[in-house]
């Protein structure tokens, strides 16, 4: 940017006084952060991922994706992902990584509004290693499974860890993601409770609705093991009872869907209430053509 140009806009007085030197000494104090397992910030998909998950998003069919994987109600997907060594290595990191920022009294930004425990994995250098994570091997089967709501164009994540247990958060309340397609795995530790629960998919305009008996389903995670649905898909986590659980959560998004939905109206495709109100005025509309080909036939 050249100083002779730019000194012409106000903004430039705030960047150079402000945030040039701001920026600097993140940069200098972040340098300073020492990786414990620096194979993590590059893709290793032998070490990272279980042969059979490997093996079925390698041969990208919808065939050898469904084959690892279980659909206990619409739109919910459960597969084995993760290898016990990587699920460790994480979690020695992010452990590495808080310790770090408190030694250094920096205050940590959480994951969301939401969680006030757990850490954004992009802010200590995972942010490349997790965006091919998500574009090679979160990508195809999203395609299959999510094309309606962008499952086929994911072009951005945001990537943490969040932490449940004594003296961390103990439950989430019932929400939905700010996402296209969220990835959530369990990488332990030991820990009773703290059950995933789903209660429908919902547009925003739909999103307090209630919800149907057939939408209700609770998830009980095992470490290592996946859960992928709609960021749409209304949820929630019981209180973890007893342990420390820690989950990582990829919430994958997609710029394409999201400036298409802005000129959209209908979302039956892929909302539970739009579906039922269009099943709705479908029945109507036969009443209302049966009543008057009645009508007819009596003159």
């Amino acid at each position: 940017l050249d100083r002779s140009v730019a000194s012409n806009w106000p903004w430039f007085y705030f960047l150079e006084d402000y945030f040039f030197p701001v920026c600097l000494l993140v940069i200098h104090f972040f340098a300073n952060l020492q990786p414990l397992h620096q194979e993590l910030y590059s893709m290793h998909p032998s070490a990272f991922f279980l042969p059979t998950f490997l093996e079925a998003v390698r041969t990208n069919t919808e065939e050898s994706i469904a084959s690892i994987m279980t659909e206990p109600i619409p739109g919910v997907f459960s597969f084995a992902m993760l290898q016990p060594n990587f699920c460790d290595m994480l979690l020695e990191e992010v452990e590495n990584f808080e310790k770090w920022v408190h030694a250094m009294k920096f205050k940590i930004m959480r994951p969301n509004t939401m969680n006030k425990y757990g850490a954004v994995l992009d802010d200590f250098g995972l942010e490349a290693m997790l965006n091919q994570f998500m574009e090679e091997f979160i990508a195809p089967i999203s395609k299959v499974f999510y094309p309606e709501v962008g499952g086929g164009t994911l072009d951005s994540h945001h990537a943490f860890v969040v932490e449940y247990g004594k003296d961390r958060d103990v439950e989430l309340g019932f929400h939905v993601d700010d996402s296209e397609v969220t990835l959530n795995v369990c990488l332990g530790k030991q820990f009773s409770g703290g059950e995933l629960y789903f209660r429908g998919i919902r547009c925003e305009n739909h999103v307090n609705s209630e919800t149907q008996h057939e939408e209700m389903y609770d998830y009980s995670h095992v470490p290592g093991r996946a859960v992928l649905h709609r960021g749409r898909h209304r949820h929630g986590a019981r209180p973890t009872s007893s342990g420390l659980r820690m989950n990582l959560l990829l919430w994958c998004r997609s710029s394409v869907f999201r400036e298409m939905k802005k000129y959209q109206m209908d979302f039956s495709s892929w909302c539970g209430e739009c579906q039922r109100e269009k099943r709705e005025r479908q029945i109507q509309c036969v009443k209302a053509t049966k009543h008057f080909l009645g009508v007819l036939e009596g003159q």
